[in-house]
């Protein structure tokens, strides 16, 4: 399994809000299934295989384009562990949490 944070940027907007395309990304998340999502203040974190992550990434990044705007910039961190395949995003969380209540804080 492996685990990734997607942002995308549609560039060319007249607003500033980005609000619209982002709501369209997270209709399109929520109507596959390859791929568990959550998104954030800042961007939508995945989890799944590399290769499904991918596929996913390459149709979100043309959500902007889709909507009419003129530039899409995606920007992706994509992490894989091959000592730990089954690793999820809230093992990720856990740990650190489990070594913040191990210093004290």
């Amino acid at each position: 399994m492996s685990t990734a944070d997607l942002t995308v940027i549609g560039l060319g907007r007249a607003e500033a809000s980005a609000s619209g395309y982002i709501a369209e990304i997270q209709r399109r998340l929520g109507a596959q299934d390859r791929v568990r999502f959550v998104m954030h203040g800042m961007g939508t974190s995945l989890e799944g295989t590399t290769e499904d992550i991918l596929a996913v990434v390459a149709t979100l990044h043309r959500v902007p384009l889709d909507l009419g705007l003129p530039r899409a910039y995606s920007i992706l961190k994509l992490d894989e562990r091959t000592d730990k395949p089954d690793q999820t995003l809230e093992d990720k969380v856990r740990s650190v949490e489990a070594r913040l209540a191990a210093d004290g804080g």
